[in-house]
């Protein structure tokens, strides 16, 4: 390769696992992707494609004086300081809409696993004690209260799903539009009206323990609570003590805080389901975000911009 076409080859690099495969071709020949940068790399990067969990502050920042762009896989940004980045003139482009199908299908896994008792029942069948089936609890969805906070992509989706399965819907959002006839006016409302609670909302200031201590006791008694959101929406200390003093019936975690989760006594209650924060990267949606974000990054190195900016 000649001196000209090294000068004329662009740098992207990818922060947390992020598969050549799937941005390789997008990004085009004139690119080199590097999926596990080390600091020569980080100094001539353009690009960076940026996995959820991974931190860009100001130090890695000052690392990467050369950054045109940032592709964040998702829509969440609570791992990179987007002021930061814009003082640079450093666009971060997100990925919306790619795993919203994902989440929603991963909300009602976990809902499904705890109102139909899958685990206990699981126990009984291994553990040879099929007489004692009858002391498990097999809940229904058809005719339940499904009360979603945050009705954007992911939530209007998890409607669309519940009502598959015959259930009610409650929605709140402060932003986004909710049709009146399933719209409750306030988080206490929706709490006090559902029987299972699914969240779907960015953390923010605003949404930080959202669900805390006061509101878990607003909760219809024997609800269930699901976040496949962002962990710190929930004070994880007062959920557990809601699921050892019965007040709800089980909680399904897709998002912890910190992450990656630390060791909980509520990770431990026979009333959970915890998956690691890969609700939405189904194989589908990992492919999908993977191009979205490697689309971006091509649109600013030929001097456009991003699709979709946080």
């Amino acid at each position: 390769m000649t001196e000209s076409a090294q000068q004329n080859r662009h740098v992207v690099i990818g922060l947390g696992p992020v598969p050549p495969e799937e941005v390789e071709t997008v990004l085009g020949p004139d690119v080199d992707f590097v999926a596990e940068p080390g600091p020569q790399d980080l100094a001539v990067a353009e690009g960076a494609i940026v996995r959820a969990a991974v931190t860009v502050g100001e130090a890695e920042l000052e690392r990467m004086p050369g950054l045109k762009v940032i592709a964040r896989t998702g829509v969440g940004v609570d791992d990179v300081d987007v002021p930061a980045a814009q003082r640079r003139g450093i666009p971060v482009a997100i990925t919306p809409g790619t795993n919203t199908n994902a989440v929603a299908e991963g909300a009602f896994a976990h809902i499904l696993h705890l109102v139909k008792s899958l685990d206990p029942l699981t126990r009984l069948v291994r553990e040879g004690r099929w007489a004692e089936r009858s002391g498990v609890p097999v809940g229904d969805l058809e005719g339940a209260t499904l009360g979603i906070v945050g009705y954007g992509r992911i939530g209007r989706r998890v409607a669309h799903i519940a009502r598959a399965f015959g259930m009610e819907i409650l929605a709140y959002d402060p932003v986004a539009p909710v049709d009146p006839e399933i719209r409750a006016e306030t988080v206490e409302e929706l709490l006090k009206g559902s029987d299972v609670v699914s969240l779907h909302l960015p953390l923010v200031e605003q949404t930080r323990n959202l669900i805390d201590r006061a509101a878990l006791a607003t909760m219809r008694p024997g609800a269930v609570l699901i976040n496949v959101s962002r962990g710190g929406i929930v004070d994880e200390n007062a959920l557990l003590e809601a699921l050892e003093e019965g007040r709800i019936s089980g909680a399904g975690l897709d998002a912890f805080d910190p992450e990656p989760a630390q060791n909980h006594p509520l990770y431990h209650h026979p009333h959970t389901v915890l998956t690691p924060h890969v609700m939405g990267l189904s194989k589908n949606a990992a492919s999908a975000t993977f191009r979205d974000a490697a689309v971006a990054v091509r649109a600013v190195l030929d001097g456009g911009q991003p699709a979709a900016v946080a």
